[in-house]
């Protein structure tokens, strides 16, 4: 069994998740705010428009960044409860709002503390009963922190293997279905990450475009995002511990995520 390689888990309760993303209620007030910035011209809502069809079922999963604190008891699609209140939910409430047409139904299925082999044990329920017309992944920042921890003993050669075998799976039991894979990031400079993670943590990072490219899959250039980022304001404003986001970063990463559905 895989779950002999985890030494220990790590279940970010809800207060915990929003201590450490620095998010709370004012995330879920700011949000009307923040959709209206996420590059509302013509160009975004017609591309959007022509990417997903006439009722499309939608799927956002990976680990604590996805969950977001959301209800597990509860697990409903297109409510706010069920997403938590990280970018899933700021992309859910764009979709479903410029999108009413469509008839969406959008589910988060992230869970805490989820490595690849996670998702894999979890993924007939959490994936493919749903069956999924387009399907998100934001996976990989626990299978190196924990590593890292020394709470979990495999490493990025394992992450390859098992993330390759999942997204074969998904394509094997779901041949019509849109992929569309987010790369793991990290800021260094905050409560958790120093520089010290960026060359190891890269190997997961190509990996993960490397299998987007393998699979057809939309690329999310979350790294490439946060990085240009700091530019403007420091790697604790984004984030507080390098990992999860804060409420600026849920919204960088909205922006992000939409971006790369239309370019």
């Amino acid at each position: 069994m895989k779950k002999l390689r985890l030494k220990s888990e790590a279940n970010l309760s809800r207060r915990t998740f929003f201590r450490n993303a620095g998010i709370g209620t004012a995330a879920i007030t700011g949000i009307p705010a923040l959709l209206t910035s996420c590059a509302d011209t013509e160009k975004t809502k017609t591309s959007l428009t022509n990417y997903f069809s006439q009722d499309d079922v939608v799927l956002f999963q990976g680990d604590s960044i996805t969950d977001a604190g959301r209800d597990k008891k509860n697990e409903l699609p297109n409510h706010s409860r069920s997403f938590g209140s990280g970018y899933a939910f700021i992309i859910a409430s764009r979709m479903l709002g410029n999108m009413a047409d469509k008839n969406l139904t959008i589910y988060n299925r992230g869970i805490s503390g989820n490595k690849v082999y996670q998702l894999a044990e979890r993924w007939q329920k959490d994936c493919i009963d749903l069956k999924p017309d387009v399907l998100s992944i934001l996976i990989g920042v626990n299978d190196y922190w924990h590593l890292r921890a020394g709470r979990y003993d495999d490493t990025h050669e394992v992450y390859e293997k098992d993330y390759r075998e999942l997204l074969a799976r998904t394509k094997t039991d779901l041949p019509g279905i849109k992929l569309i894979i987010c790369e793991p990031f990290v800021l260094a400079g905050t409560t958790a990450v120093d520089e010290s993670w960026l060359e190891p943590f890269r190997q997961y990072q190509e990996i993960a475009a490397r299998l987007a490219n393998e699979f057809d899959a939309i690329w999310v250039p979350f790294q490439k995002a946060f990085d240009l980022a700091t530019e403007t304001a420091p790697a604790t404003y984004w984030t507080g511990d390098g990992v999860h986001p804060s409420m600026a970063g849920c919204q960088q990463m909205a922006k992000t995520w939409l971006k790369a559905l239309y370019q």
